[in-house]
């Protein structure tokens, strides 16, 4: 089974491990899938479709299987918090989706995004690490490392491959 993940950033990639440890002899192929969402989506809704765009697009280049992750920001009464989420199609049209942890950002980087800038641009700035987003992420700085960003697709993997799993069982 050739097994598709739409981005080349190690902590997604990393956290495609589920489907590779279930689907044993897997291949994973890494392609270059557009979000066609903002740079940095600020929904829950325009991350969902930005998951959703990138596992889409692997499957349109021929993986038997489409993983997509996408981070994003999203506004609540209280603040902006973190959000993520990941999508799973195949070749059949079954396509499932699911979210991950949620975190408050703090005031100075929520001033950052309301001037338009990126999340990860931030972090970099943050941390001095401009490839921050492809560690720990927002979410292992503001978990002081308790939760990296590759666990956390990770889980949204877990419950993706796990849906996955279910709805082929029980067709």
């Amino acid at each position: 089974m050739k097994i598709g993940i739409g981005s080349a950033n190690p902590a997604k990639i990393k956290a495609a491990s589920p489907f590779l440890d279930y689907f044993k002899g897997s291949e994973l192929s890494c392609y270059h899938a557009e979000s066609l969402v903002s740079e940095q989506p600020f929904s829950d809704e325009e991350t969902k479709r930005g998951a959703i765009n990138r596992a889409d697009d692997c499957v349109r280049q021929g993986a038997d299987l489409g993983l997509g992750f996408e981070g994003g920001v999203m506004e609540m009464e209280d603040g902006i918090y973190l959000c993520n989420w990941g999508a799973v199609c195949d070749q059949n049209g079954l396509l499932l989706t699911a979210a991950g942890a949620r975190i408050l950002l703090p005031h100075h980087i929520v001033q950052g995004l309301k001037k338009g800038e990126v999340l990860g641009k931030l972090m970099g700035e943050l941390t001095s690490d401009p490839e921050i987003r492809k560690k720990d992420g927002a979410i292992g700085v503001f978990t002081c490392g308790l939760l990296s960003r590759s666990e956390m697709f990770s889980q949204i993997s877990a419950i993706l491959l796990g849906q996955y799993i279910y709805m082929i069982r029980n067709k």
